[in-house]
Formats: C-alpha cells, sequence, structure tokens
C-alpha cells in the first residue's frame, strides 16, 4: 500500500538554532490512526506542523499524496490534511456554531456547504447549540466544534494536537467515539498525545519520539509493554496495562473490555 504520507531524512531547525527534527523517515498509510509520544520537546508539533506545510525542510523530504510539501502552500494542503489545535479558542471566530463550521466548506468550495457543516456539527453532538455563540461552550464543546469545523472541510488526513489535555473522561470518550468514526469513513488520523490511554485505545500503530529522532514504532500492545522505552521517555503507561502487568497476563490489556475479557480467559 502507498503511503499518503512519507517523510525522508527529515531534518529541521529554526534559525540559529540546534536541529528540533534529525534525519526522519516515516510512512503514515491511508485510513490508518497513529499516535505520537514522546516528552514535551522532543519534535512531535514540529513534525506534523510539515504535513500541512506550516513548516518546510532544511533537509530532507515530505510527501503527502506524493506532493512534495516545500512546493506547495499551507493553503493548497490544509485540502488533505486537517489540523486541530491543542487550544479550540485559536480556531473560533464566528458568531454561531453553524456560522463556524460552514466557514471552511464556503470558502474551500465544498459541495453542499450547508448540508456539510450540519452533518459535521452532528458528527461531534452538537446539533442542539448550533445557533449559540461558540465563545459561550465549555472546553470540551469547543475541542468538539473544532474538530467539526475541520470535518467540515473534508480533508483525507486530520492531526488531532492534545485533544484530551484539560478534558474530562466523558469529553475524552466522546473524542475517541468521533476518532473511530473516522477510520469507518476512511481517514487518515495523527494524535499527538501524552494521554497513554488515548494512544493505547484508538491507535493502529504508535510512533515514540525522544530528542528529534523516530526512538521506535509499534502496534500499542508493543509500546506499551516496552517498560525499559516508557522509563526513557518519562511516560507512565495506561493503568489498564499496569493492573494486567500485575496479575502477570500473558499479554497486557488495552482496554478495561480486553482486560474482563482476558481475565475470564485465565480464570476459566
Amino acid at each position: 500500500m502507498n503511503s499518503i504520507i512519507n517523510t525522508k531524512n527529515l531534518w529541521f531547525a529554526y534559525e540559529n538554532r540546534n536541529w528540533i527534527l534529525r534525519g526522519i523517515n516515516i510512512d503514515i498509510y491511508p485510513s490508518e490512526i497513529v499516535s505520537l509520544i514522546g516528552p514535551n520537546g522532543c519534535g512531535k508539533t514540529t513534525l506534523v506542523k510539515h504535513f500541512n506545510g506550516l513548516l518546510k525542510p532544511v533537509k530532507g523530504k515530505v510527501f503527502v499524496k506524493d506532493i512534495d510539501t516545500s512546493r506547495a502552500s499551507p493553503a493548497e494542503l490544509s485540502r488533505i490534511v486537517g489540523y486541530v489545535f491543542q487550544n479550540p479558542n485559536y480556531q473560533i471566530f464566528s458568531a454561531t456554531v453553524f456560522e463556524e463550521t460552514i466557514f471552511g466548506p464556503k470558502n474551500f468550495g465544498v459541495e453542499n456547504p450547508e448540508q456539510t457543516a450540519f452533518s459535521s456539527i452532528k458528527d461531534v453532538g452538537l446539533e442542539d447549540k448550533m445557533k449559540i455563540s461558540p465563545f459561550s461552550l465549555s472546553l470540551g464543546e469547543k475541542e468538539r466544534l473544532a474538530i467539526a469545523s475541520v470535518l467540515a472541510i473534508t480533508p483525507q488526513v486530520f492531526i488531532f494536537d492534545e485533544p484530551t489535555t484539560g478534558q474530562d473522561r466523558s469529553t475524552t470518550k466522546k473524542i475517541i467515539k468521533i476518532v473511530n468514526r473516522m477510520r469507518k469513513s476512511n481517514k487518515t488520523v495523527i494524535i499527538i498525545t501524552h494521554d497513554m490511554e488515548l494512544a493505547s485505545e484508538c491507535s493502529d500503530r504508535v510512533f515514540v519520539m525522544n530528542r528529534g529522532i523516530i526512538e521506535k514504532v509499534g502496534d500499542p500492545h508493543e509500546i506499551f509493554s516496552d517498560e525499559r522505552l516508557l522509563r526513557k521517555i518519562q511516560l507512565s503507561p495506561p493503568t489498564i496495562v499496569t493492573i494486567g502487568k500485575s496479575l502477570a497476563m500473558n499479554s497486557v490489556p488495552l482496554t478495561v473490555e480486553e482486560f474482563v475479557k482476558r481475565l475470564k480467559n485465565e480464570i476459566d
């Protein structure tokens, strides 16, 4: 399968500074959900900003659907790659939730922008708030509005930058459901996160970054079973993984449902 995003020996540094990214080589595939984890300052956000043209490589290449991003503008790439920023307040500017959501599809020439905007609002569960000011929403609702606004542009790739930071567990579960619906719609999703539960429950693969390099790539079971690696990057495994290990389960569970199923099997 051809990748939808490909980096070749990507190096990046801001002016007069040390290298932030050092020789990154990755492939991300259509309909795949990947999480980027790692300590603060390791280069996660810097890396994904190359995918929509906000940053350009100092050395190496980045390709999005075979488009060399160094030769494309952020406006061109935003039709393919949608970005939901960590702070939703940075993306909100309209008078109502509906106007906020319809702005993108109108300006990008999306067919049937009204229907697309309404569908996107419904997808994130804000259909009862379409006529109110987005500034009156809770933080979790603003996060979902930012997601709806990107959904309405109908990109093929979605980037979520720390989508559950400051959110309660209820909102986190809603975001997980949205991400899983995107999988069913054949969207590619890239999640930057320190939320190990989110990474373990959603991801097909997890990319571990550290000091500007890709330390390891693997499926969630492989990554969250690697205690040495997690200690190195100063991150704790999901709570359910820790419980599974304490019970000496043969394979670590990633969700409560998986834990219960394996516990029953081991008891039987």
